[in-house]
C-alpha cells in the first residue's frame, strides 16, 4: 500500500470498522518501520520481534484511541518505545530479584516470563485446553495447533497455511487472547 495520508487514514477507518484485510494492510505497511526501530534498539532479532509483535497487537487493540492529527506510524513506534522500555524494566527487575545475596554473578540468562494470557494457558490440564481451543474459530483453532502441538514455526505454518508470516503472528497473538477469554470465563 501507499503510505499516503488519505490512503492511511481510509484504512484507519476501514481497520476501526472490523475490516480484517485493513489490519493486515496496516501491519504489512509498517511492519518494516517498527521492526527496524525495535532492531537498532534492542540489537536483538528475537526481542525486535516481540515487541513488534506485541506493538501492533496493542495498536490494534487501541485503535479507537487514534488521534489522526498526528501521523500513525509516529503512533505505532511510540507504542513500540515505550513497550522496550517496559521490557527493560522488567528484564533489571529479574535480574535484581535473581542476584545471590553473596554476590555471586547471576547465572540464569534471562527469558521473559510468560504473558497472562500464557500463564492461564499453561495452567489448564490438556483435556480442558483442547476443549477450548474447539470453542475458537477454526482458522485459529488451527494456528494454535500448528504451532504449540505440531511445534511448527512461525515460517512453516506460513508455508502450510499460504500466508505471510506476520499474518500468522498477529493471527497467533489473536487466537492466544481470545483462549485466554475462553479459559477465564469458566
Amino acid at each position: 500500500m501507499e503510505k499516503t495520508d488519505n490512503s492511511i487514514q481510509e484504512t484507519i477507518r476501514r481497520a476501526k470498522a472490523g475490516n480484517q484485510i485493513a489490519f493486515s494492510t496496516l501491519l504489512d505497511t509498517f511492519w518494516n518501520d517498527v521492526y527496524g526501530f525495535q532492531l537498532q534498539r534492542t540489537k536483538n532479532e528475537n526481542d525486535a520481534e516481540d515487541i513488534t509483535i506485541r506493538t501492533f497487537s496493542r495498536a490494534f487493540d487501541r485503535l479507537e484511541t487514534y488521534d489522526s492529527a498526528y501521523e500513525f506510524k509516529t503512533w505505532l513506534i511510540t507504542i513500540s518505545k515505550n513497550l522496550h522500555v517496559d521490557l527493560i524494566r522488567k528484564r533489571k527487575r529479574t535480574l535484581l530479584d535473581d542476584v545471590d545475596p553473596r554476590g555471586e554473578e547471576v547465572k540464569k540468562v534471562l527469558d521473559e516470563s510468560p504473558s497472562v494470557e500464557d500463564q492461564l494457558i499453561i495452567e489448564q490440564n490438556l483435556a480442558n485446553l483442547l476443549q477450548d481451543i474447539k470453542k475458537l474459530k477454526p482458522h485459529y483453532q488451527k494456528v494454535i495447533n500448528l504451532r504449540y502441538f505440531n511445534e511448527m514455526s512461525y515460517a512453516d505454518i506460513a508455508v502450510e497455511l499460504n500466508e505471510p508470516v506476520n499474518n500468522i503472528k498477529v493471527k497467533l497473538l489473536r487466537a492466544k487472547k481470545l483462549l485466554a477469554e475462553i479459559i477465564k470465563k469458566k
